[in-house]
């Protein structure tokens, strides 16, 4: 599909002049250098399908130090946002306590669980039958769902790690907004005040994003229209699935770069400085930034040998 135009330069020498996806990109993809930091807290929603806010929800919550969950139902959403500023500007989020404090108990209930070290185990919430909530109401809502808060739970691990917290803003359906149990937004919150807006990486290849694991087609398409209606939705293309995670271009070297804005991580090292825009969905490419450096793709390769 390359565009093929014949011109005579002098000596009637005719030139091939390819799109600018097929040569070496003469404007330069500005190249991120990534940061690598020690994230302690994962979770998970294990069974999306089952969820809502009258049959509640199950988190599995994966961390590298002992933590608390805390999870608010009806959390105000100007209060958390509200709360993530406080933790930039005035104080820092690093203890239930504190975004308590800083939520001004904006929220309807509250739950808390100890968790273990690497322990995997499911952890069950849901509203109480006496609180009377069947629903939050229609978009926009005043009112996030649920709000689950990941904190280290020992004073000594705080000192030791930057991200000191982590705020998972999660959709449960309901009678009003059946939109399928998903994570949001996850927020990691740093030791010096700042915070990072966790968001996932479309990858080219064997993909187990729950969108397209527990759900069909037409609850997808149903599932972006309500998010839209929302504005919640980003421009997302579908997700691809392949055999192997190979380059989508050459199919041959290992995809290591990720393409900014739209977070498809689809080139290998040799087929990225062809691209302005990216092979998967077109959007030009602004930023990238690679999975691995060439140092630690050796170590791996020698490791494996």
């Amino acid at each position: 599909s390359s565009c093929v135009v014949s011109h005579r330069f002098g000596l009637g020498v005719p030139v091939i002049l390819r799109n600018s996806e097929e040569t070496e990109s003469s404007t330069k993809v500005l190249k991120k250098r990534m940061r690598q930091v020690k994230n302690p807290f994962g979770l998970e929603i294990p069974h999306p399908a089952t969820a809502s806010v009258t049959k509640g929800i199950t988190l599995t919550p994966d961390c590298l130090e002992d933590c608390i969950l805390t999870c608010y139902w009806g959390c105000s959403v100007q209060k958390l946002h509200e709360a993530l500023q406080k933790h930039v500007y005035c104080f820092r989020i690093k203890t239930p306590q504190a975004l308590e404090d800083a939520l001004y108990s904006e929220y309807l209930y509250r739950q808390q669980y100890f968790i273990k070290k690497n322990d995997k185990e499911e952890k069950y919430c849901q509203l109480p039958e006496d609180a009377q909530v069947v629903d939050f109401g229609p978009v926009p809502r005043s009112r996030y769902p649920l709000v689950a808060l990941l904190t280290l739970a020992d004073e000594e691990d705080r000192e030791i790690y930057d991200i000191i917290s982590m705020v998972a803003v999660i959709h449960v359906p309901d009678e009003s907004y059946r939109l399928s149990c998903r994570i949001l937004y996850q927020y990691l919150l740093l030791t010096q005040g700042q915070y990072h807006d966790l968001k996932q990486l479309f990858m080219s290849a064997n993909s187990t994003a729950p969108s397209s694991s527990d759900t069909s087609p037409g609850e997808r398409s149903t599932d972006r229209s309500l998010l839209e209606k929302a504005g919640l939705a980003e421009d997302e293309p579908e997700l691809h699935e392949e055999n192997s995670k190979d380059c989508v271009v050459c199919q041959n070297g290992p995809v290591n770069w990720v393409l900014l804005p739209c977070r498809h991580a689809c080139l290998c090292d040799g087929c990225v400085k062809y691209f302005q825009q990216c092979p998967m969905c077109r959007q030009f490419v602004q930023e990238s930034f690679p999975l691995c450096s060439k140092k630690e793709q050796d170590e791996d390769e020698s490791t494996r040998i």
